[in-house]
């Protein structure tokens, strides 16, 4: 889920940087401390997209610098378990792909892809279901749910795993035929409506 956060915090002004202005300054300087953070209260901080800066800065001793007030606004996306996301699949590997969901990557693994036995076929990049014949390749767009997130501290990834093996999620074309089968929908039906 993407989220907009509004923070408070102070940032420091470099000497070498007085004649330039204050708000554009401040704005460099909270880029460089939030922008691509990972944090377990904030998620994945993409980009301050506001800022407000008290003009009247704060001297500290043995420091040339000035510190000023700034209330912020940050955009940030925050995976929650158990929620519903699409990605497209970006990359396919034998254990698995990786979905992109908002900023990130997550793993789906070939254990919850779909109940069938999963092939690789490494010359063309894709998994192949042995009995339903499903493909999965990249490009491909998924509905899948949350079922494991990590945030490590800093500037690292984090982990996110996903699972496509409940009903109506999987490959968006998957779930429209689910959806048709559940109604009773028969091909010949969908072909007489078009």
């Amino acid at each position: 889920m993407f989220n907009l956060i509004t923070l408070r915090d102070t940032v420091r002004i470099d000497p070498s940087r007085f004649g330039e202005p204050l708000e554009e300054v401040a704005l460099d300087e909270l880029k460089n401390k939030y922008e691509g953070l990972v944090d377990e209260e904030l998620g994945y901080v993409i980009s301050i997209v506001d800022l407000k800066v008290d003009p009247v800065g704060r001297l500290v001793p043995g420091d040339g610098g000035t510190h000023h007030r700034v209330v912020f606004t940050l955009l940030s996306f925050y995976p929650e378990l158990q929620e519903i996301v699409e990605g497209e699949v970006v990359e396919v590997a034998d254990f698995g792909t990786f979905l992109r969901i908002g900023p990130v990557d997550a793993l789906l693994h070939v254990s919850q892809l779909m109940d069938d036995f999963i092939s690789y076929d490494e010359k063309h990049g894709v998994l192949l279901g042995k009995e339903t014949g499903r493909r999965i390749q990249k490009g491909d767009i998924f509905r899948v749910r949350i079922v494991a997130v990590s945030f490590p501290k800093g500037r690292s990834a984090g982990k996110i795993g996903v699972t496509a093996r409940q009903p109506f999620l999987g490959r968006l074309d998957w779930i429209e035929e689910e959806v048709k089968r559940a109604r009773g929908i028969t091909e010949e039906e969908e072909a007489e409506e078009q």
